[in-house]
């Protein structure tokens, strides 16, 4: 896993947390640039039908979390991930009181429209280089999951798709979890 300094962000993180976003959409910075993605009707539902999941799998108390800012190491990467899973023993930290990537287990992006090229291409980038043991894309675009495992510099070795509608296990990724995709709605 990797350990890179993300303090650099802290400034901007700091405004970020500060800064008005219109109800329905959430801001992040991605390399260095602040990037504003709506949360539709569809996005949501996805969310939530992974989160129940998790919940089921991994009790109620299990510490998952939605569109929180965590910094990733790499150039500007200040993520608010769309659901992810912290370990147990996780604890925030400094006087943002922030979650460190080094406690996320598992992260889950839906992808938008406007915003989906970061999702499959720098934001796997970086989540691998933070050393997230499993990163899921829910395309409902696509009708598609793509779920991504065993992170080994900038990438991820190993890689399920399946389409919606079908089950994804996760446990050849390591994780421990079957998700049903069957309720999953596309646009």
């Amino acid at each position: 896993m990797a350990d890179a300094d993300t303090s650099g962000l802290e400034e901007e993180l700091w405004l970020l947390d500060r800064m008005r976003v219109p109800e329905g959409f959430k801001a992040e910075i991605v390399e260095g640039a602040v990037v504003v993605s709506p949360q539709r009707k569809t996005h949501w539902k996805i969310i939530e039908l992974v989160l129940l999941q998790l919940k089921e799998r991994y009790g109620r108390r299990a510490s998952t979390l939605s569109d929180v800012l965590l910094a990733l190491p790499g150039e500007g990467n200040g993520f608010a991930p769309d659901l992810l899973k912290l370990s147990a023993t996780a604890e925030a930290e400094g006087v943002e009181d922030r979650w460190t990537y080094r406690d996320v287990e598992f992260v889950l992006e839906v992808i938008s429209r406007e915003t989906g090229d970061n999702d499959y291409g720098r934001k796997r980038k970086a989540y691998a280089l933070a050393g997230i043991p499993v990163y899921l894309i829910a395309d409902p675009y696509t009708g598609k999951c793509h779920a991504f495992g065993r992170p080994d510099g900038e990438a991820y070795d190993s890689e399920l798709t399946v389409k919606f509608g079908e089950d994804l296990d996760l446990s050849p990724l390591g994780m421990e979890l079957r998700l049903e995709t069957d309720d999953f709605p596309r646009d």
